[in-house]
């Protein structure tokens, strides 16, 4: 999981590729790279363990002049982060260099077989075997670059998006992908762009080629695009015309980009549901419903496959789906699901979602369903990615690019399109009244407005935080469609404090972890009214006897649970069914101001990537 950008043009190479470095660091922190051609037609190669701006102040008094570069920021996969493992690599004579995201499963057979033929490494990567593969055919077999990465990608076995710069060639760059994203971006004056994902592009022109998996793509100035396949067939990709602004890209005033993100969520969810519910706030109208009325309502059974907040977002659908369209739902890890042997049928609809669009398990469980005959449904923020270009339709949900690794807008997103599409279906099977449909209809309208509310409790949580900074570990609980709440308020806490946490249904703690409860473990339940209130009140009563501090999520105007509880937080009441999108905004706030408190950095959490590329 890295982020990769390159430039040839006619402006200099290094500021255009720090920035996209700095855009594209939630990609990927522990280490960073550039590789130029400067204006004397040397090929330097300049790398630092850490951040982009470890990076920056190495490169301080370096020759940094040239209109050709690629450059590189590392999540290590294999050797630690160091500079010695940091891309860019060179080729053994230091004619080529080379930037990889993704993994090459085979590459210890082929760097035993270089090895034999006397080439000696300098890291223990898998992408310094590949570069060197490409030479070592190259010279050996007297080809060109282009025909060198044609033989060597026959060779590799793996996922890769790679880009190479040659010395003898600083007009070119040559690029490749399979299973990991690349986006070429074509400049008004020739210069072409390079990147992971549109991100760093989009101040520079908002005409892009995605590529496709087996694409080689050739960047040479003065002509056009080359795309072929790895047998030489040319190619001819669309040129798409891309939607991001520099605003989505900055942080716009706010310390971090996760707190920028959080707050923005009441309008990315009216941009989601814009144009998809009538200007009566009565009706969803969803193409693909439009288009595959049949397979989807028809539908013998829904498998979501996710991971991570995702799979989050998949169990709620999984009651909405079960509770308004009555057909069954299994919700599974994408990375168990891949390895196993479900039993898929023909007349199943798979629902495929990924914030980034790339996340290679669900890439792979996509694969196995379309292999089966089931029907695959994707639902993704990343337009263009490669999700949405390998199911049979879908809905993106449109909030925006996500900078902070920690997801938030991209969760309540997916909970939105998917709270559409179960009511969408519902109202085509006929499963639910007419009456309560445009009811609830209306309600989701209504529900950004309610998260604007939601997001008045910052100033509470933010002094609340303190007191929840020397935890060790904390219980969240809830039930019904609170109960992926309660793993979702986890996992953010986990990712961006380092604090450990566990989201659990109410009902079980009893099963065990209420033998983890005393006055040192913090307890967030979920208690908006619904009809488990009652139930969830006794819970709370559960772990009062323990000695057990409860901060509660609870509906506006609740005086029961006040009495109970340490501390309380209001939230507007809403239906059952969207509770989870107003009771997700207090534990993203919650999570964000413990790790603040803490001195971490939210937005670049240790050992995460933004888009999970790799198994």
């Amino acid at each position: 999981m890295c982020g990769i950008v390159g430039y040839i043009g006619q402006k200099k190479a290094y500021p255009i590729l720090i920035k996209g470095l700095k855009r594209l660091e939630y990609r990927g922190y522990d280490s960073a790279g550039v590789a130029m051609i400067d204006t004397k037609g040397g090929l330097n190669v300049y790398k630092a363990k850490g951040k982009v701006a470890d990076l920056e102040a190495f490169c301080e008094d370096k020759d940094i002049s040239g209109n050709a570069g690629i450059a590189h920021t590392r999540w290590a996969t294999h050797g630690e982060p160091n500079s010695a493992n940091a891309h860019p690599h060179y080729s053994a004579s230091g004619r080529l260099a080379l930037i990889h995201n993704g993994i090459i499963e085979n590459y210890a057979t082929i760097k035993e077989n270089l090895v034999a033929r006397g080439i000696q490494f300098k890291s223990v990567t898998d992408t310094e075997v590949l570069v060197q593969l490409i030479e070592h055919i190259m010279v050996s077999n007297d080809l060109d670059l282009l025909e060198a990465v044609q033989v060597a990608l026959h060779q590799v076995i793996g996922a890769y998006a790679i880009a190479i710069l040659d010395r003898e060639h600083p007009d070119t760059i040559i690029c490749a992908r399979q299973s990991s994203p690349l986006v070429v971006g074509l400049g008004e004056d020739g210069d072409f762009y390079l990147a992971s994902d549109a991100s760093p592009i989009a101040e520079y022109t908002d005409k892009v080629v995605y590529l496709n998996d087996g694409d080689i793509a050739v960047m040479r100035l003065g002509e056009k695009l080359k795309v072929v396949n790895l047998d030489n067939e040319t190619q001819h990709p669309k040129v798409k015309q891309i939607d991001v602004t520099l605003g989505q890209l900055e942080k716009g005033g706010y310390p971090f980009f996760m707190l920028k993100e959080i707050f923005e969520q009441p309008n990315c969810l009216r941009d989601c549901m814009r144009g998809r519910i009538n200007v009566e706030g009565d009706r969803i109208t969803l193409s693909a419903v439009i288009d595959f009325r049949e397979k989807l309502a028809g539908a013998r059974r829904i498998i979501i496959v996710a991971c991570g907040t995702s799979w989050h977002a998949g169990l709620i659908g999984k009651q909405l789906f079960e509770s308004l369209c009555r057909i069954p739902v299994e919700v599974e890890y994408a990375s168990e699901f891949r390895y196993r042997e479900p039993v898929i049928f023909p007349d199943d609809v798979v629902i495929a979602i990924s914030q980034s669009g790339e996340t290679a398990d669900t890439l792979a469980a996509i694969e196995l369903a379309r292999q089966a005959g089931a029907f695959v449904f994707g639902v993704c923020n990343a337009i263009g990615a490669s999700i949405p270009r390998q199911t049979q339709t879908g809905v993106y949900i449109h909030v925006g690019p996500e900078i902070g690794v920690a997801s938030t807008k991209a969760f309540t997103g997916q909970v939105t399109v998917l709270s559409m599409l179960a009511l969408c279906l519902a109202n085509e099977r006929r499963t639910i009244p007419g009456d309560v449909y445009k009811e609830m209809v209306a309600e989701l309208t209504r529900i950004p407005e309610k998260m604007e509310e939601a997001l008045k409790t910052n100033e509470q949580i933010e002094r609340l935080a303190p007191i929840f900074t020397y935890a060790k570990n904390c219980l969240y609980l809830g039930r019904g469609y609170n109960y992926p709440v309660a793993l979702e308020g986890a996992l953010k806490l986990k990712e961006i404090s380092y604090i450990h946490a566990e989201g659990y249904p109410a009902a079980e703690m009893k099963h065990g972890p209420i033998a983890l409860i005393d006055s040192e473990m913090p307890v967030f339940v979920i208690a908006t009214r619904d009809k488990l209130y009652e139930k969830v009140i006794s819970n709370i009563q559960e772990v009062r006897a323990r000695g057990g501090r409860v901060t509660a999520l609870v509906t506006a105007g609740d005086e029961q649970i006040r009495r109970l509880a340490d501390h309380v937080i209001e939230l507007p009441d809403t239906l059952e069914c969207f509770q989870p999108l107003i009771a997700s905004i207090p534990l993203q706030l919650l999570a964000y101001h413990i790790a603040v408190c803490k001195g971490k950095d939210v937005d670049r959490p240790r050992n995460l990537a933004k888009s999970v590329t790799v198994e």
